[in-house]
């Protein structure tokens, strides 16, 4: 099953109403968990990459509940109408840089051009590199390094060039 597959699934699973989905195959496990209607709140600690990985003898892999991102609320509309946002294409965690020793793809007030690398994403052993889509200047990073994301979650806010 792929990344996509993923969360294609859980997407389903999120707009369906079902609370809870388990999928087994023989080499597949995936468990997908919805919290109630009331705000989720973040694990105490971030997983680490072996949250990820295969588990002798049989393969497993955890997705993420299918939660909704939580909004921006912190700023008034109007402040953020202008401001377009970056959003995370997969699952998975969050980095703003390629390695611990080396600074972040980008800052607040950087400038950054369609193309340009903003942070990398690890799914399932993979580290993928998100690329901004719009050119303008960071205002907002709305997530903190080495956190587990969702789909469709905010990334950062630009305000367009």
């Amino acid at each position: 099953m792929s990344t996509k597959d993923i969360q294609q699934l859980i997407d389903f699973i999120s707009q369906s109403g079902l609370d809870e989905v388990n999928i087994e195959t023989t080499d597949l496990k995936i468990s997908v968990k919805r919290y109630g209607s009331g705000v989720p709140t973040a694990p105490a600690t971030a997983p680490s990459p072996a949250a990820f990985a295969p588990v002798a003898p049989q393969p497993q892999t955890t997705a993420p509940s299918a939660v909704a991102a939580p909004t921006v609320a912190a700023a008034p509309k109007a402040e953020t109408s202008n401001y377009i946002t970056i959003k995370s294409p997969m699952i998975g965690t969050f980095y703003r840089s390629s390695n611990p020793e080396t600074p972040s793809f980008v800052e607040v007030g950087d400038s950054v051009t369609e193309g340009k690398v903003v942070c990398i994403i690890e799914a399932m052993k993979l580290f993928n590199e998100i690329e901004s889509e719009v050119s303008g200047r960071i205002v907002k990073v709305l997530v903190e390094n080495a956190t587990p994301v969702e789909y469709d979650q905010p990334l950062f806010l630009v305000e367009p060039i």
